[in-house]
């Protein structure tokens, strides 16, 4: 059984959904993982993932690996107590393999857990519908990183832009006109977990003064949501701009990112800022799709490690 996912970007309102705020999210499907489940002679199910150097049987894993932790609540979903899954000698090969930057803010955690959720659970002839993959897989990104919004497996899992308010029913956007992002890698790993906990800690400080910030940024995005679906895209570069500055106050930006998003604007784009946890991962680019390029090149010149250019239709 085979199954695939995108990566993910956030157009506008990182950490703010943390806090019950709207964010806007559009999948990327230029980068993506590929999951292959298949019957194996040996027993045990052996994992075969190479781009992060992992070739390993599950019992050998620590129960929070995220892989393993993926593979055991879909065993627990179906009432499965051995890791054989059928019988003894009856094994699985597992093997993942994935064009989505590790720690990036494309969200490659939250894809290999969609796509390995709808791989295993198909492979054993009862496949999940989207709802329920999205609730496990957002139960494996609460292992690993605290308290996250859930945008990430909502946006991968259903691979549509989405209005997303956490606790709220999904809201898929219609993109009345499409539009393209360039998106800036800086190479520096993304720590989500210490990102968000680091936020909290402003939060529980100054409680007044970050609320405001919060709610500057829902506005970004309840204003996004309505160029989107009113045919223009082209304003939403203000609004990333802004939403870049109060990231910048959240203290979740850095001097790599800055330099690249200043670089971007520089070189024409419509707007720019950090996209996910930040401190590190990507920024992204609203561009007219003839600056595409042009913007690209002054990403890689300013020191961004990859760029990637996806068109929001």
């Amino acid at each position: 059984m085979k199954s695939s996912a995108p990566g993910k970007i956030i157009l506008l309102g990182e950490h703010a959904a943390v806090y019950n705020r709207p964010a806007l999210a559009v999948p990327v499907t230029q980068v993506h993982v590929d999951v292959e489940v298949l019957d194996s002679s040996r027993e045990g199910v052996w994992i075969q993932a190479p781009g992060i150097d992992l070739h390993a049987e599950l019992r050998s894993l620590p129960v929070d690996h995220p892989v393993g932790a993926v593979i055991l609540k879909v065993f627990q979903r179906f009432s499965i107590s051995s890791p054989l899954g059928r019988g003894q000698g009856e094994g699985l090969d597992i093997s993942i393999a994935s064009t989505i930057p590790v720690a990036a803010g494309l969200g490659s955690g939250a894809a290999v857990s969609v796509a390995l959720i709808r791989a295993l659970s198909g492979h054993l002839g009862q496949p999940l519908a989207d709802d329920e993959v999205n609730q496990l897989a957002y139960e494996v990104e609460k292992l690993h990183h605290g308290t996250p919004s859930g945008i990430d497996n909502t946006v991968i899992t259903y691979a549509r832009p989405v209005y997303f308010i956490k606790g709220k029913p999904l809201e898929i956007l219609k993109t009345a006109k499409p539009f393209t992002i360039v998106i800036g890698d800086t190479g520096i790993p993304a720590p989500t977990k210490k990102a968000v906990a680091d936020v909290r800690r402003l939060w529980v400080r100054d409680q007044y003064t970050i609320e405001n910030i919060f709610n500057e940024i829902a506005q970004t995005s309840l204003i996004g949501r309505r160029f989107i679906e009113s045919g223009r895209p082209e304003l939403l570069g203000e609004l990333m701009d802004q939403n870049h500055e109060y990231l910048r106050v959240l203290t979740v930006s850095s001097p790599e990112l800055d330099k690249l998003v200043e670089a971007a604007r520089l070189a024409g784009a419509l707007g720019a800022k950090l996209s996910g946890s930040g401190r590190g991962g990507n920024m992204i680019a609203l561009v007219d799709q003839s600056k595409a390029e042009s913007v690209a090149e002054a990403l890689l010149s300013a020191g961004a490690k990859r760029t990637i250019t996806t068109q929001i239709a």
